[in-house]
């Protein structure tokens, strides 16, 4: 709680301050010497300030940089960085715990063995796979993935729990439009849905001209897209695209996590990884909902 209090201290939202110190309060009712640090002049204090200024002057300094560079046209996700020779690191990370080498001896023969012999490492460290849970260890932490996406807010949302990577974000703004479900225009209500958005495009301009940066994202509706990257090992990317891609899933991060299995297979190169992924379900589902509810259903009236 300290680093998150810290943190809202140094908020440039009035309104994030005030529940800080109501937050404060409350928990030091409960967990009072964790906190004792958090309002100390030379210690929270200080360490708020130096936050709150580091983040005011990087914002100044990158105006200089940044006026007048329009953002390029990207695909939805898009895979920025990763290691070639990530798979070759990971059988040698495979064989470390079994062997009684130096890493950097099992490295070099990973990298002179042949791929059907890397391949035959990989398949025993993998194992047969029954469920999603049942996942390959630390070896897969070894290779990475940085992944700059651009989507719906509302999937980010959901994207944006997962706490094993890296997740940094940009500013929610009207600027780089909103996703329109195919479900709206279905219904016969597009015509309002596209009202709806209009009006927040209008309000959140509004806020901005009138200097009021940190309120407006306030006015930003879910279905406008936010940029962000994620940056994770591969195993982390095994739990994340296994769990998000299932057909119960939203369409919009079920989507992206779909690209991100394909660009680690076809991109990156890493198709045994990738493989290992077998529970990533590509499937395009009308009522994501449906079966889940059917067996919530299901079990409710065996109850």
């Amino acid at each position: 709680y300290e680093s998150l209090l810290l943190q809202m201290r140094a908020h440039p939202l009035t309104e994030m301050r005030r529940y800080a110190e109501m937050m404060l309060i409350e928990l030091r009712k409960v967990i009072p010497a964790f906190l004792t640090r958090v309002d100390l002049p030379d210690r929270g204090v200080l360490w708020s300030d130096y936050l709150s200024t580091t983040q005011t002057d990087l914002r100044q300094t990158s105006m200089a940089v940044l006026a007048d560079i329009d953002p390029q046209p990207r695909d939805e996700v898009s895979l920025v960085d990763f290691d070639p020779h990530g798979e070759v690191k990971v059988v040698a990370a495979a064989l470390y715990a079994v062997s009684n080498l130096p890493d950097c001896q099992l490295l070099a023969m990973a990298r002179q063995m042949p791929a059907n012999e890397r391949a035959s490492i990989l398949k025993a460290y993998i194992g047969a796979r029954t469920n999603r849970r049942h996942k390959p260890g630390r070896a897969f932490e070894r290779t990475g993935y940085r992944f700059d996406v651009l989507t719906d807010y509302g999937a980010f949302r959901d994207l944006q729990r997962h706490r094993l990577l890296s997740i940094e974000w940009q500013d929610l703004t009207t600027d780089h439009g909103f996703n329109e479900p195919a479900a709206i225009e279905e219904a016969g209500a597009l015509a309002d849905w596209r009202q709806v958005m209009e009006s927040s495009v209008e309000l959140h301009e509004a806020l901005r001209k009138a200097t009021l940066g940190a309120v407006a994202p306030y006015a930003v509706a879910m279905a406008y897209r936010i940029r962000f990257y994620m940056h994770m090992n591969a195993r982390e990317a095994m739990h994340v695209i296994e769990l998000r891609s299932a057909p119960q899933g939203h369409p919009a991060y079920r989507r992206v996590c779909q690209a991100m299995h394909r660009l680690i297979a076809e991109e990156a190169g890493h198709r045994a990884i990738a493989a290992a992924m077998r529970f990533v379900d590509h499937s395009v589902v009308d009522l994501e909902r449906l079966q889940a509810e059917r067996a919530s259903e299901k079990k409710r009236l065996q109850s």
